[in-house]
Formats: structure tokens, sequence, C-alpha cells
């Protein structure tokens, strides 16, 4: 650090004369071995560490129409499961929300393959919404069961005009936290996964 100039290149002890890389640079590759490699980076920190070259590159294979079928048909199936477990047990257990949540997050990212924000914004929305649905089919299973009907009898005889009530009679504050970490899930999960090996690997290569 310069005070008069600010910033400048510790071997030529001038500003940078470039716009994002050096030509003259070269990684150490004693120092390119001290890269993590084990634990991925948030979006965010993806983007500010990888070229402009590479990004654009990264940002042509997402896939989001793919990553998100993948993410609500998860949903989907967590919802079922969910549902499955409460009616057969007779108890709600709350951490299923968090494996729905992981789950969702994970199909957008193998299927998406998405650096940018909608993926992540996505994941959160379905996540959420997947635990509701979850509780929704409980319901309708335990209807089913006290009504001696098939649960998809049940389901399109439902009064839905009681939907809203019966949510809020059955919802408790504990349901809100679950909710809310499946959907923090859904978005964190639901971005690719680089780690800072894998960047400093694909910035060398362009």
């Amino acid at each position: 650090m310069d005070l008069k100039q600010g910033l400048v290149c510790n071997l030529t002890n001038e500003k940078a004369n470039f716009i994002n890389d050096c030509r003259d640079f070269n990684l150490d590759s004693n120092y390119e071995e001290r890269f993590d490699d084990t634990e991925a980076l948030e979006s965010h920190v993806v983007k500010s560490l990888i070229d402009d070259k590479v990004l654009i590159k990264l940002q042509e294979e997402q896939n989001y129409p793919l990553g998100l079928i993948a993410g609500i048909i998860v949903g989907l199936v967590g919802a079922f499961l969910w549902a499955a477990i409460t009616i057969a047990t007779e108890f709600q257990i709350g951490f299923m929300a968090l494996a729905i949540g992981a789950g969702v997050g994970f199909a957008i990212r193998f299927a998406g393959k998405g650096i940018d924000q909608i993926f992540g914004i996505s994941g959160a929305i379905i996540a959420v919404f997947a635990c509701l649905l979850g509780n929704f089919f409980g319901i309708i299973g335990f209807l089913a069961n006290e009504e001696g009907l098939e649960f998809i009898d049940a389901l399109f005889m439902f009064d839905y005009s009681l939907l809203l009530p019966i949510m809020q009679e059955t919802f408790s504050i504990i349901d809100l936290l679950f909710y809310g970490i499946a959907g923090a899930e859904g978005y964190k999960f639901a971005f690719r996964a680089l780690t800072e090996k894998e960047i400093a690997e694909l910035n060398e290569k362009q």
C-alpha cells in the first residue's frame, strides 16, 4: 500500500496497468498446493475469484429449466415421503424438512450446474413449498384413514375452503424454524460446487 498511489505491485512499485490479469504473472506451484480442494465456496465468492472468461463459460453451461424440474420432482417426492412417515408414525418429524431442503438443493445443483442467484432463490422457494405440501398431504392422509377413503379420493373430496384454518391449527413456531432452515439449505446447496483449487485450475486453463 502506497499512501500516494494506493495499491502497487511489489515487483514494479507501480499501479496495475492491466484490467483483470497480469500477463507476467505465474502462479507458484507450491502456493497452488495450498488451495483448499475440499470445501465448496459460496456463489458470490466464486464470482469474485473467477476470471471473466471462465465465468461466461460456466454461465453458458447452466441449465435452469432442467435444474428447476429436478428440484420440483425431488420436492414432490420429499413431500410425499414426509406425509407417509407422518401418517405411519402419527407424529410430525420436523427434521424431514431439513432433508427436503438439502435434497431439493442438491437436485438443482447437479441438474442445473448454476452459479447465478436464480438457482439459489428457486431452491429456497421449492424447499419451503415442498414442506408445506408435505404437511398438507399429511392432513389428507389422516382424513383418508379416518373416513376409510383412498388418498386420491380424499384429495379430490376435501373441502379446500377449510385448508387455511386447518393449516393454521396444525402450525407451530417450531415449524417456522424448520421451514427457514429448509429454505436456507435449498438456497445454499443449489449452486454449482467449486472449490478454491478448482477455480485456480479453471483460471489457469483459460
